[in-house]
């Protein structure tokens, strides 16, 4: 099976060497990752200027690609120029910090997932709660066999799933809860300070509000589970459409006459 791997903190990254060694113990590696950080990136991509991309090695060991863009632009440019054969799977990850609850929608690891499955092909995203001895070793070891898992049992047609790692689960034996995603807001507030030269700038410092639904995403890892969402793209409304369409819309409008 090839396996197409990338992810948002950038091709140096410890999180991806540690997925990508476990990896290649379930199939072919071909790593294309964003050459710096781009973390909460999104969905970015890149469209007008070139988009660069160089071939890595440590020592005689050939890492991979890392592409001088987003996330997505990682998975866009290695299934259309970069990895031969195309991928059957595209995982991302491992992320330093969950993305978990309404993070998803800000999520470069997340959004090389989407990008993934815009293809057609199955996609992982991975994530391990953050500390600074992250044990991305660890963590692998768990995400891999789950991923094992999710082929083997899932449908035909390709699927999207994001699963998050708690740092309880490294240390003890843990569920894997299939949850849906918390859409909790965050308490969005920002500290204003001054530059020594008086100019203001502002430090992000608000924080997610804390679950309310038991079975949600957040609230899981909060218990110490490993959590496993499947996703999707399409952000119709389909419960409305049959109302909207019954709208006077284009009754109500009428072109002004030009001068």
């Amino acid at each position: 099976m090839q396996i197409l791997l990338t992810n948002d903190d950038g091709i140096y990254a410890p999180g991806l060497a540690a997925l990508e060694h476990e990896l290649r113990k379930i199939g072919s590696v071909e790593v294309a990752a964003p050459l710096t950080e781009q973390s909460g990136v999104g969905h970015s991509i890149t469209y007008r200027t070139p988009l660069m991309a160089r071939e890595i090695y440590d020592g005689p060991r050939r890492r991979g690609w890392a592409v001088e863009g987003s996330p997505a632009d990682c998975v866009k440019l290695a299934i259309t120029e970069l990895c031969r054969p195309r991928p059957a799977l595209v995982v991302s990850g491992i992320n330093s910090g969950l993305n978990a609850g309404i993070n998803v929608l800000y999520s470069g690891t997340v959004s090389a997932a989407i990008e993934g499955a815009f293809f057609g092909v199955t996609s992982i995203a991975v994530s391990l709660e953050w500390d600074e001895q992250a044990r991305y070793d660890v963590a692998a070891q768990l995400a891999v066999p789950i991923i094992s898992q999710i082929l083997a049992q899932k449908g035909p047609e390709p699927q999207l799933y994001n699963l998050n790692i708690p740092l309880a689960a490294l240390d003890r034996p843990t569920e894997v809860r299939v949850t849906p995603m918390c859409v909790a807001p965050w308490d969005e507030s920002y500290e204003r300070r001054d530059d020594p030269r008086g100019r203001p700038y502002y430090w992000a410092t608000g924080k997610q509000h804390p679950p309310t639904d038991a079975s949600t995403d957040l609230a899981e890892l909060r218990s110490g589970n490993i959590t496993l969402t499947p996703l999707g793209f399409d952000m119709t409304r389909r419960d409305k459409l049959t109302e909207m369409r019954r709208w006077q819309l284009g009754s109500t409008l009428s072109r002004q006459p030009t001068a």
